[in-house]
């Protein structure tokens, strides 16, 4: 950390030529100046006053909190704008893969500790936040325009979104956040970007081989033995077994949805599936196949997408208990139900669902069906002695 307030002098070069003189001066660089510590520690301005004429004193902690929670989200910004420049490229270059899901998995580790600043704001009792509520209304978290952008950017829709009190979610917001968050809504999302991204991986179409064929024939195979054990289970009443069939027969469905691009399409427009069936499909081969050198850098990358989307939820899921264990069953400061409207808003405001089901498709490694050699070969890495590099699938080749 000292390093970082150095004195901007430039000594000779390793060469011995000395560049002293050619280099603009500039005034050293000290620690608080750097980090901003006069504007951001003026910026905690407490408005209660209590009997004392003191602010209540655990505003203090309350302000610092969200304070902090707006930085993370600035930080969370930065990565996801750098991965969406990154990604909503064609075809994306091998080298930027690596960043793009170096960065996403920078945002999944940051999700923990913004809920363990729930964990420091809970040492404030209910009684000591009625010190200051009152006069924080209409103040209210929902105003954070900056976790509505995320979101938004992530790739939540308005179409999914809650009303408050029947309005959409800007009426809380004054004109410039909400002109901001409002054009988010029209740009490109990751969840939009990394569609078309999966749309173009080019394993999915083999030469001389239907790997989705072969799929489905593995999958029936599956399903016919899974059917056969759960009627002849000797364990259980017909009562049981009634609706262990009941259940079975879903996720037939949810398979013969998967291999019928018009059943997906369909639940596409009816708003239960986000993602396009190419895309979807791909993803999947991912997932199946995700041992092949070629894939290493796009399974990864899934697994963050879904492990990004359980942190929000998470984080609602924090935050709605933290209201509850404050305010009870009261209405929230901004003028939503509080308690109950967080909460629905955990199962509702998700973005990559459609990935997180794929594991109802996923197949035992023995029954997958075998890659023609020469795929596996595109998708491995190889080592060209005549070269002197490595060649093959690649990473960033998969889905570019």
């Amino acid at each position: 950390m000292d390093d970082a307030a150095g004195t901007g002098a430039s000594g000779p070069e390793p060469n011995g030529a000395d560049t002293t003189s050619t280099r603009p001066e500039r005034e050293a660089t000290y620690y608080r100046d750097y980090l901003g510590l006069d504007e951001i520690l003026g910026a905690i301005r407490p408005v209660s006053r209590m009997a004392d004429g003191k602010p209540a004193h655990d505003e203090h902690l309350f302000i610092v909190t969200h304070q902090a929670f707006e930085l993370w989200f600035a930080q969370m910004l930065h990565e996801l704008d750098a991965v969406l420049a990154d990604l909503d490229r064609d075809p994306v270059p091998d080298t930027a893969m690596g960043q793009v899901v170096h960065r996403l998995e920078r945002m999944v580790v940051i999700v923990p500790t913004l809920l363990s600043q729930f964990t420091v704001l809970e040492t404030m009792t209910p009684l000591d936040f009625l010190d200051f509520r009152d006069e924080l209304v209409p103040a209210s978290g929902f105003q954070s325009a900056q976790f509505r952008l995320l979101e938004n950017r992530l790739g939540l829709t308005a179409s999914k979104r809650l009303k408050i009190q029947g309005a959409v979610y800007t009426s809380r917001l004054d004109a410039r956040d909400a002109a901001t968050v409002s054009e988010a809504e029209e740009g490109r999302s990751l969840r939009a970007v990394v569609d078309d991204w999966l749309a173009r991986t080019p394993f999915v179409r083999l030469d001389g081989f239907d790997l989705w064929a072969a799929y489905g024939d593995a999958v029936r195979t599956m399903l016919d033995r899974d059917r056969r054990l759960i009627a002849s289970n000797p364990s259980v009443d017909e009562v049981v077994r009634d609706q262990q069939l009941a259940s079975f027969e879903q996720t037939e469905a949810a398979f013969a949805t998967l291999l019928d691009r018009d059943r997906w399409d369909d639940l596409r427009a009816q708003g239960k599936r986000a993602f396009s069936h190419e895309a979807i499909r791909a993803a999947l081969l991912i997932q199946l196949y995700r041992d092949q050198p070629a894939l290493h850098l796009p399974f990864r990358l899934l697994v963050a997408l879904v492990d990004l989307d359980t942190g929000m939820t998470a984080f609602r899921q924090a935050h709605a208990r933290m209201v509850r264990r404050a305010i009870g069953a009261r209405v929230g400061t901004g003028g939503t139900s509080g308690h109950a409207y967080l909460e629905a808003a955990t199962s509702k405001h998700t973005v990559f669902g459609d990935l997180a089901d794929l594991a109802t498709f996923h197949l035992p490694r023995r029954e997958l069906p075998a890659l023609p050699e020469h795929v596996r070969q595109e998708m491995g890495f190889r080592y060209d002695a005549g070269g002197g590099g490595v060649g093959g699938g690649g990473a960033g080749a998969s889905t570019s």
